[in-house]
């Protein structure tokens, strides 16, 4: 622990904490006294914030949903404060959780089912291309305000970059942009199959973004979803206990893994 004003190492523990069971630090040099959130993202949040956010993402529940709910338990903040949060700490699940993913080796991440679904953002449909591969983990979400060639090109580079994986094959729904955008992004060598039926999988994938913003009613600026829609589906895929398609998993091992990957999940804003 270093000291958050002079960046001295001879810092102290006090016996004392905060009233939300922070420890609490003191420099020697220069007297300075902080908790470890200070100099954070969690700085002078009231409530453990990292739980909220992670309610935020992964249940179907609107801002004010979340304030009532906490309110019943005695804790006490509002709406606008659940939007603060998400947008602080989101950001930093996100990109850590697809870090995570980048370099994941097996046969089935080099075949890649890639489509569009429609959201409304400022009263506009703008489409959210996202990627899963052959046993239904996430490849890759973006989200554009245009369906044309420039959005396709910029999404298999996304999609290479977060994987580390050029793919082999490629299945789209047929769409003028992806033939080019394939051969100029991922190379000549890659196979493009287009079936509308093949991408079934995707399509029925595509409920749990649409089921979660639903009750949303939309996004107000397009930075906001766009940051929402990537959060979501890096902690979906993350919490996903099956590894294949229609994977037989009992309860018990079930509540294993998401007990494991939700304290990890944690754990990863606890430390931002």
């Amino acid at each position: 622990m270093e000291c958050v004003d002079c960046g001295s190492a001879e810092v102290t523990e006090r016996p004392d904490r905060t009233a939300q069971g922070y420890r609490r630090f003191r420099c020697r040099d220069c007297g300075k006294q902080f908790n470890e959130r200070s100099a954070g993202l969690l700085n002078r949040a009231q409530y453990p914030s990292d739980v909220v956010a992670l309610w935020r993402l992964r249940y179907r529940l609107t801002l004010r949903d979340l304030s009532e709910m906490f309110l019943t338990r005695g804790i006490i903040f509002s709406y606008e404060a659940v939007r603060g949060w998400e947008a602080k700490l989101a950001p930093i699940l996100a990109d850590e959780l697809r870090c995570r993913r980048r370099g994941r080796s097996g046969a089935g991440r080099r075949h890649w089912h890639v489509d569009e679904t429609y959201l409304k953002v400022r009263g506009r449909w703008c489409y959210l291309y996202r990627a899963i591969d052959r046993d239904g983990n996430l490849v890759d979400t973006m989200l554009s305000e245009h369906r044309d060639m420039a959005a396709a090109q910029a999404f298999f580079r996304s999609a290479k970059a977060a994987t580390g994986i050029t793919p082999e094959r490629v299945t789209t729904d047929g769409h003028g942009s992806y033939p080019r955008a394939i051969r100029s992004t991922l190379g000549r060598r890659v196979a493009h199959r287009t079936s509308a039926y093949k991408n079934n999988g995707l399509e029925q994938d595509h409920r749990g973004a649409k089921g979660r913003i639903r009750c949303m009613r939309g996004f107000k600026s397009f930075a906001s979803a766009e940051r929402f829609c990537r959060s979501y589906d890096e902690l979906r895929d993350f919490l996903r206990p099956c590894t294949r398609h229609n994977q037989p998993l009992p309860a018990n091992r079930r509540r294993v893994l998401h007990l494991r990957r939700a304290t990890t999940a944690l754990a990863i804003l606890k430390a931002a």
